[in-house]
Parts: structure tokens; C-alpha cells; sequence
């Protein structure tokens, strides 16, 4: 016997009507990290065969959209609004964005690369897959937006999972139990798409304009508050930004300038 025959989860989704046993990572995911919720604008990347669009249409509810894109046709899921479309493409983000009524509320992606049996290989073409999930995400999302992409661990993951962390406020990777204890697979939980200027690890120069209610300097960024512990009233400094939150961010001092 085929070693999914004998999966709890693949008999579970078999039981229960779902297209894929990787319903269930989703669903756990969900539970863990609330990203998708009612009435949520939900688009996957790499849908096929349309387990987590399944997931997503449960949890988004009748007021949720759902849009599915994959390079393969995806058997039709009532309320769900599928098409044929290359994620690298920059024609199908207008299309995304045409199906899905403007923004998304979260941009989800379980796809994987065409697998080798080459380790090295395969775990950079799932670094490249995640890379331009992420891209997509970027032009898709609303500010305060969720993000979760599938990827292979390995070399590359580390440096993947800090461009992450430019682009949102909250970022973990995580295994759910329902993923196979052999799978090198690793989900990366991103919360709180960032909108402002900033990104952690910026170095701005800037003159502190007011002082905070803890007393720290409080400069502003193309309108966006970037507060600076231990910066007085007026200063000129030299900084590097630190935490960056959807509203606000942190810096320290690198110089003064005065």
C-alpha cells in the first residue's frame, strides 16, 4: 500500500471532501495564526488542485472572495474564481487584482517547484518559487495585509525569511503537524504588511520634530513616525531603523550631527 493510503490526513481529506491533504496545514495554520478570517478578500498562488482554496472559501465565508491562479487548470470550487496564469508574469497581476475586486486581504501559496531529486537544485528553485510568490504579494496586498508561502529548507531559507521581514511587521517560520515528519518543507507566517517609507535596517538622516510621551525624539519620514530613544528636541541625527510597525517605527542613533 502507497505510503498517502496509509496518511491520516489524506484519509481524513478523502473523508471529508477535500481535494488535498495539505487542507489541513492550512486549516491548522488558520487556527494558529489567524490570518484568514471572514469575509476576507484570499488570493493562492500555485492553487491546484484547490485544497487551500477549499479552506479559504470555509474560512472567508459567503462574504470572502477567493481567487485561485495556477499554471494548471483547477476543477471548478463553488465561490471560488479560478484561471490559468503564470505568478512570475506581470499580466496576471491585473488580472488578479480584476478578479479579486482591487486588494487582497491575505496572499497565500503551498505551490512547489518541479522536483529534481537534486537537493541543491530543488531547494533554489523553491527559493525562486517563494521569491516571486512574495513579489506578487507585495503588488496584491493591502497595507496591514497577511502573507504565507511555502518553502523548502536549506542555504537560502535564512536570507529569504529576512526579505520577509522587510516587508512585514511579524514573521515566523513554522511546521504544522499536519506536514510530514520527513518533509523538509517550512511555512513562513508573515503579518502585517508594511506600508510606510521604512524598512528595518534603513540608515536616514532626519531632525527629530517632537518628543513622545516616553520623552523619546519622534522624527517623521514622509509622514510616518519613526521614534528614536534617547534623541533630544531638534537634533539632527543620523539613524538606523529597527522594528518597523504598520504605523510607526523604532530607530537608534548612529551620529549626531550637531
Amino acid at each position: 500500500m502507497a505510503r498517502d493510503q496509509k496518511d491520516h490526513y489524506y484519509r481524513r481529506a478523502k473523508e471529508e471532501g477535500y481535494r488535498a491533504r495539505s487542507a489541513y496545514k492550512l486549516l491548522q495554520i488558520n487556527q494558529k495564526f489567524h490570518l484568514i478570517k471572514k469575509g476576507d478578500r484570499v488570493v493562492d498562488l500555485g492553487a491546484a488542485p484547490g485544497g487551500w482554496l477549499q479552506v479559504a472559501k470555509e474560512l472567508a465565508g459567503k462574504e470572502g472572495r477567493i481567487v485561485g491562479v495556477d499554471l494548471e487548470a483547477i476543477e471548478p470550487i463553488p465561490g471560488v474564481v479560478t484561471f490559468r496564469a503564470d505568478i512570475t508574469a506581470e499580466s496576471t497581476v491585473e488580472r488578479i487584482k480584476e478578479a479579486i475586486g482591487g486588494e487582497a486581504d491575505v496572499v497565500i501559496c503551498d505551490a512547489a517547484p518541479n522536483l529534481s531529486g537534486a537537493w541543491d537544485m530543488d531547494h533554489a528553485r523553491s527559493i525562486d518559487l517563494s521569491r516571486s510568490a512574495l513579489a506578487l504579494a507585495e503588488k496584491l496586498l493591502r497595507p496591514r495585509g497577511h502573507f504565507l508561502v511555502k518553502v523548502f529548507q536549506g542555504d537560502m531559507f535564512t536570507d529569504f525569511l529576512a526579505e520577509v521581514k522587510q516587508e512585514f511587521s511579524q514573521v515566523q517560520a513554522h511546521s504544522p503537524a499536519a506536514s510530514r515528519k520527513e518533509s523538509a518543507e517550512m511555512y513562513v507566517v508573515a503579518k502585517k504588511r508594511i506600508s510606510g517609507p521604512v524598512r528595518p535596517g534603513d540608515v536616514l538622516e532626519v531632525q527629530i520634530e517632537s518628543l513622545g510621551k516616553s520623552g523619546d525624539g519622534v522624527a517623521m519620514v514622509n509622514g510616518f513616525a519613526v521614534i528614536v530613544k534617547g534623541a533630544r528636541l531638534g537634533e539632527r541625527l543620523r539613524i538606523k531603523v529597527g522594528a518597523v510597525k504598520p504605523n510607526f517605527a523604532f530607530a537608534s542613533i548612529i551620529e549626531r550631527k550637531d
